[in-house]
């Protein structure tokens, strides 16, 4: 009986190594799925897609939008509300010009160009 338990415990220290292998070896899992969405169905200080259009606010010759009143208000009066930044660059990006991309749950990113969105769906999910 030693034996068979001598030999019952190498399987099973083989088989964790070859699982733990297997798990560090494997490709890692792809970005989340973005789909770039028209800016003007984005709520620009909630950060959300509303899949209709939000109301245009148009501040400094650029247009962002809201979906009410007070969000309305916002974006006219706070410049933080009109900026994001971009998660591939860092970089701190104007809303109105941004390319926009909406995750499953209707949060959205900001990307500064369509590049930024393209390198950002390459990025395993972290």
């Amino acid at each position: 009986m030693g034996n068979i338990g001598i030999t019952l415990k190498r399987s099973l220290a083989l088989m964790v190594c070859y699982i733990s292998f297997l798990f560090v070896s494997m490709p890692a899992i792809a970005a989340e799925a973005l789909k770039i969405v028209e800016n003007e169905k984005v709520c620009m200080v909630t950060d959300m897609f509303f899949g209709k259009k939000q109301i245009p606010v148009t501040h400094e010759g650029k247009t962002y939008y809201g979906c009410c009143q007070n969000c309305k208000k916002t974006l006219s009066e706070d410049v933080t509300a009109r900026k994001a930044t971009d998660p591939v660059t860092g970089k701190l990006i104007d809303k109105a010009t941004a390319v926009i991309a909406t995750r499953e749950d209707n949060s959205v990113v900001y990307f500064e160009s369509k590049k930024t969105f393209e390198q950002y769906q390459k990025q395993p999910i972290k």
